[in-house]
């Protein structure tokens, strides 16, 4: 019969799955789904009255399955295709199906935010609803999104198979990268009263994971896995009671998840020695030694100068960038972060950042210039869209919050 209490876990979970065996047998993505998420609503509706199925999967399958053939029907006379299909057997949920439909999800011709929002809801299993409260957006504005990445998806002519050899290549980085922007969204989020969005950081590590089921060889994937495992660790230490910010050096250390931290570090440790040395893996090594520290004054700071030199030689960026300038402050002195960060400033990216006036303050700080810091949090502040980091930079501004050692208002290798 299965525990009622599961059931929409067990909906979510069994979500991509069936999506991936309809649309393997059916074609045509966007009416699978509709059809999809129609047998959805019917196990809901059903099945606390009448107990969950032995094999749910097969019988979300066979629904979604018989309302795509109603929906051909009723769109096109085919009848002798109806038949058939209502005495085939069942499809059978192959492994990579799901990975199929990842991909499908990250095609090239769609925007990234097209590309986050349906893997959300096809993959992801999220409702239109719930996908809108997670990226603080309108309904409306998401189902629309939704809409048009179906249609272009139809409009290029893809078909539910996996990619040519030489493309895979391409649509596996795009993915990789979608997975890290719904962690980060959901980590920290850019704008709102919530420092976190857990559904989303919970939904990144579960679809990362299946992903790393799927291709256990791909260095870059296991990387992925352990850099969102290690930052996720230290989830509950990072905001107060009250929702306020609580940064890395100043958290109570025994509330980070060890069986995370423990599961991240063997994956990297694992992967860093027999894969090619790829950003994600640097990442999370980056982490796995802020994670390993049991104090703020135990952190490898040179180790991880050293690491984010390899990740700026590997895949530059400014966010890269200011926490290279950070964890070299930390070896070298302020001063030395300061000189660092003014040369940087240059960059448009990062000139009116939030995060370069928050490291800037920071650095100004340990300098020994209150005032100058002062004004550099305020200005944080103000760029900030995140209440819950506004909150803790004026806090700053204003003296009540102590210093952080190697913290800027944010997590430093996260």
């Amino acid at each position: 019969m299965g525990d009622l209490n599961e059931l929409p876990d067990l909906l979510r979970e069994c979500a991509p799955r069936v999506l991936a065996a309809v649309v393997r047998r059916y074609g045509d993505f966007e009416a699978c789904e509709d059809a999809v998420q129609e047998a959805l609503i019917a196990a809901a509706r059903q099945w606390p009255d009448t107990g969950i199925p032995e094999q749910p999967r097969s019988w979300l399958i066979t629904v979604a399955g018989r309302r795509r053939v109603e929906s051909v029907r009723n769109e096109v006379a085919r009848r002798r295709r109806e038949e058939a299909v209502r005495h085939d057997p069942v499809p059978e949920v192959r492994g990579d199906d799901e990975l199929t439909l990842l991909l499908l999800c990250c095609h090239p011709a769609l925007s990234v935010p097209a590309q986050v929002t349906l893997t959300l809801r096809a993959v992801g299993g999220l409702t239109t609803a719930e996908i809108a409260r997670a990226l603080l957006l309108p309904e409306a504005t998401v189902g629309q999104r939704i809409s048009r990445a179906k249609q272009r998806i139809r409009d290029t002519g893809t078909r539910f198979e996996m990619p040519a050899p030489d493309q895979l290549g391409e649509r596996l980085t795009a993915v990789r990268h979608v997975l890290y922007l719904i962690f980060n969204e959901g980590y920290t989020a850019s704008s709102g009263d919530a420092l976190n969005r857990v559904e989303l950081t919970r939904e990144a590590i579960r679809l990362t994971r299946q992903l790393h089921r799927r291709l256990p060889d791909d260095g870059e994937v296991a990387g992925l896995l352990a850099l969102m495992l290690l930052t996720d660790a230290r989830r509950p230490a990072r905001t107060g009671p009250d929702g306020s910010l609580i940064p890395l050096a100043e958290q109570d250390r025994s509330r980070w998840d060890p069986a995370a931290i423990a599961e991240g570090v063997a994956i990297v440790t694992d992967v860093l020695a027999r894969a090619p040395i790829g950003p994600f893996q640097l990442q999370a090594a980056i982490a796995a030694v802020h994670d390993e520290s049991a104090r703020p004054e135990d952190t490898d700071w040179p180790q991880i100068l050293a690491l984010y030199g390899m990740l700026h030689a590997l895949a530059p960026s400014p966010m890269v960038t200011l926490n290279r300038i950070v964890a070299g402050a930390m070896v070298d002195g302020p001063a030395a972060g300061l000189a660092a960060l003014n040369r940087a400033a240059g960059d448009p990216v990062l000139a009116r950042h939030h995060r370069t006036a928050a490291v800037r303050a920071h650095l100004l700080e340990l300098a020994g210039d209150r005032a100058g810091a002062r004004e550099q949090y305020r200005l944080a502040a103000r760029l900030t869209l995140s209440r819950p980091e506004q909150r803790y930079l004026e806090s700053r501004a204003a003296g009540r919050t102590p210093a952080a050692g190697g913290e800027a208002g944010h997590d430093p290798g996260a």
